[in-house]
């Protein structure tokens, strides 16, 4: 079993972004992957913790000893007690070139998100908001049949 090399970081705030992070907070240190500042990214670890690529069974039980060590400090259980009850290969029946072209159409998705966003607060319209002035649409009218249309018939028959 690798010793844990995980310590804790309680600096946050908004401009605290990966690459502030020191090596200490992250499962895979060397890659730094993974990391480790609250009690949600270490449940998020173990979730993630097979899909994982390109590290070694070493490197493996050095992240398991880390996320114990993480799990331990924020009051996480752990059911797992070795990394291979995670496993390391992926359990989503999903190939890797297949995850690959998923992140990036979601990745497309939330530029186009994010362009949106931006042209609404520049008040510029987008294609949808100008077809919707140009041509409205008429309203479904429903027929409604009264108490005199319905005696009527009733009489007729």
């Amino acid at each position: 079993m690798a010793r844990a090399t995980w310590k804790p970081h309680e600096k946050r705030g908004e401009l605290t972004g990966r690459g502030d992070l020191p090596d200490s907070v992250f499962a895979y240190p060397k890659e730094r992957k993974e990391p480790m500042t609250d009690a949600s990214h270490v449940r998020n670890a173990v979730a993630r913790f097979d899909q994982v690529e390109g590290v070694s069974d070493s490197e493996r039980d050095l992240a398991f000893a880390n996320i114990k060590k993480a799990a331990k400090h924020y009051g996480v259980d752990l059911s797992e007690s070795n990394w291979s009850e995670l496993g390391r290969k992926p359990r989503t029946g999903r190939t890797t070139a297949r995850r690959k072209k998923s992140a990036k159409r979601g990745a497309k998705r939330a530029t186009a998100t994010r362009k949106a966003g931006a042209a609404k607060k520049t008040g510029a319209r987008t294609k949808t908001a100008a077809r919707k002035k140009a041509a409205p649409r008429k309203k479904a009218t429903t027929h409604k049949t009264t108490r005199k249309n319905s005696t009527a018939r009733k009489k007729r028959s």
